[in-house]
């Protein structure tokens, strides 16, 4: 059995940056600071800046009888646009693919590190985590990518009267969740790009199947008889 379990150190590697890349899209994905909306009305939006996520929008204000007020933005309001609604699918789809990356990425190392049997779907595995690192990775960064560009380029969302919040701002900037998720992303991409340049992804590893046991050769000593016997020349020198 090949000995491969030097070869997989960066993949390890990545399977630490996919896990931790993970983390950090699942706190993107909730986060409401993926747009700062600055307000030149502070009657109502007191702290003159509102945050705009992807699942509802917050402001903090003195004015009204809750301080954290707070509406949320369902995928099909009609007032959201486009990149938000594709931002809570995308996200999703990128949770479930990152998780689904982590896992088949964790059995792949542990069929190289441990195992010594039966390696025969190491590729399979190895490709698999990458091609959903990959794919976690271009889930994620679409939306981030699309929200990053309405916010530079200050585009407008018409929002209801009882979110209180006016449809264009003063001026927008990026929240710290598409900075985050971009970062993700980024470790994401260069997860799944390890896994698939693994030596091991693309070539076998040879022979899988357990030596065959040799059959018990047949003795040359009398009656099959196993153990060996004294020489008498030697019991003839002893006795002398």
């Amino acid at each position: 059995m090949k000995y491969v379990a030097h070869t997989a150190h960066w993949q390890f590697l990545g399977l630490m940056f996919g896990v931790l890349a993970w983390i950090l899209i699942v706190a993107t994905t909730g986060l409401n600071e993926w747009r700062l909306w600055f307000v030149s009305d502070v009657s109502v939006v007191t702290s003159g800046v509102a945050w705009v996520g992807i699942w509802r929008a917050c402001f903090y204000s003195h004015a009204l009888p809750v301080v954290e007020n707070c509406r949320s933005i369902s995928i099909s309001d009609s007032f959201a646009p486009a990149e938000i609604p594709v931002a809570q699918v995308l996200m999703v789809s990128a949770l479930v693919c990152g998780l689904l990356g982590n896992l088949s990425a964790a059995a792949a190392m542990r069929t190289v590190y441990f195992s010594m049997k039966d390696r025969r779907n190491v590729g399979t595995l190895f490709r698999l985590a990458g091609g959903l690192y990959l794919l976690t990775g271009a889930c994620s960064s679409v939306p981030l990518l699309w929200n990053m560009y309405s916010v530079l380029s200050n585009r407008t969302i018409h929002f209801p009267p009882d979110f209180l919040l006016p449809a264009a701002p003063a001026r927008q900037q990026l929240g710290a969740a598409i900075i985050v998720g971009l970062f993700a992303s980024a470790l994401m991409l260069v997860s799944g790009v390890l896994f698939l340049c693994y030596r091991y992804a693309w070539e076998a590893l040879g022979d899988f199947r357990e030596p065959e046991t040799r059959p018990e050769q047949k003795s040359g000593l009398p009656n099959g008889d196993q153990r060996g016997q004294d020489n008498p020349a030697f019991l003839r020198e002893d006795n002398s």
